[in-house]
């Protein structure tokens, strides 16, 4: 059986207007996680990422430390119960 973690994440910081949704998705193709990530109209970036726990730990690391061209200043999570049948990560509006 393959265990799965699902977790919620709002970044916060200059993270909209420096690539940081395709860093996001760059980020999820390499630790094979699964998800989506949004901008939100607050100059948040928000999200959810699935997958096995050590690949989602590895994936919101990078989150934490962020793009060349961003400034991450926190990383809120949530832990949110895992969406079945889930294949890919994509970037939303």
């Amino acid at each position: 059986m393959i265990v799965s973690t699902r977790r919620g994440f709002v970044v916060s910081g200059r993270v909209q207007g420096v690539a940081f949704r395709a860093f996001t998705s760059d980020a999820a193709a390499t630790h094979g996680v699964t998800g989506f990530v949004a901008n939100h109209a607050d100059g948040t970036v928000r999200g959810e990422c699935q997958g096995d726990p050590r690949a989602v730990a590895a994936f919101l690391e990078a989150l934490h430390r962020g793009s060349s061209w961003s400034r991450v200043d926190a990383v809120e999570l949530v832990e949110l119960t895992p969406v079945p049948d889930e294949i890919r990560f994509t970037v939303r509006r």
